[in-house]
């Protein structure tokens, strides 16, 4: 089944979820990226933890942009992920062959990988100037970190679960999430009660691997009887990358650095840091630019 994104609220409108299945977006991005273990499941979790963001504060009708940046001094480097409130999202790691020993618990250890330093997120609403808040990473986990970005940058009370499973061949085999997010009326006891539950499931990836669905992992947290499922949403690896738009890069490097390129290259090529599409300019496309 595609990647998709389910909505919902508890029936007293206290809190309101989304649960996602993200394996097939991940997974193209390690494909696109050839990442390794430890590589895979930080940008794999930037990826989710994006995704969920995008479709909690951006709006569903607009062309607007939401950026993260994990900004750590693990050996991953930088992450960046860029998504839209329409489902797509676009990544990419500054290292990718990153492979670690597992941790304490025998798993992926993202911790070590990330590294400590700064998460910046990035609002393009459209607006003369895009809105940047930004958190220390106070895990490296990276859900605590969205966690914590959302209630002090956004004043948001939420709850952040991201979680991607990694085969011994480096493919994905399941990763998804799920963001909580408290209401108006919500009580300090509602959400200890929620926190809870949520500290006592499995890995999203475990229940996933199961035969989980969103829905599930969602009536898990809030019980079957309490929960009120709004709408779902297709999810997607995309980027917005073209050949046109790095020739207009191109053009604007001026007439110097174009001419070089022809002398000495006899043409050029650009790569989509976010993707990995390659785009080929010929000499004649070159001096058609100093044309211009």
């Amino acid at each position: 089944m595609p990647d998709y994104l389910v909505r919902a609220v508890t029936k007293d409108g206290h809190l309101r979820a989304i649960g996602l299945d993200a394996t097939d977006t991940v997974g193209e991005a390690q494909q696109r990226h050839d990442t390794y273990g430890a590589a895979s499941a930080a940008l794999g979790r930037t990826l989710i933890g994006t995704i969920l963001l995008s479709n909690a504060l951006l709006k569903d009708d607009a062309k607007e942009t939401l950026t993260t940046r994990v900004l750590g001094d693990g050996p991953v480097g930088a992450i960046v992920a860029v998504g839209t409130p329409k489902g797509t999202v676009k990544g990419y790691i500054q290292h990718p062959h990153v492979q670690l020993p597992l941790n304490t618990v025998g798993k992926i250890d993202v911790r070590r990988a990330v590294g400590k330093g700064l998460l910046a997120v990035t609002k393009d609403l459209g607006l003369k100037q895009p809105f940047t808040g930004q958190v220390p990473i106070v895990s490296g986990e990276l859900a605590e970190d969205f966690s914590y970005y959302l209630a002090k940058s956004e004043q948001i009370p939420s709850a952040v679960g991201l979680s991607v499973f990694v085969q011994a061949n480096n493919t994905i085999g399941a990763a998804g999430g799920f963001m909580v997010q408290a209401m108006p009326g919500a009580s300090d006891a509602e959400l200890a009660a929620i926190e809870k539950k949520i500290k006592a499931l499995p890995l999203i990836s475990e229940m996933m691997r199961a035969g989980d669905t969103p829905e599930d992992i969602l009536a898990k947290i809030f019980g079957a009887d309490n929960i009120k499922f709004l709408d779902t949403q297709a999810v997607s690896f995309k980027c917005d990358c073209s050949k046109a738009r790095f020739g207009k890069s191109i053009q604007a490097l001026g007439h110097h650095d174009i001419q070089e390129m022809i002398d000495e290259d006899h043409g050029a090529e650009a790569v989509c840091k976010f993707c990995g599409n390659q785009y080929h300019f010929s000499e004649n496309e070159l001096k058609e630019m100093l044309a211009k």
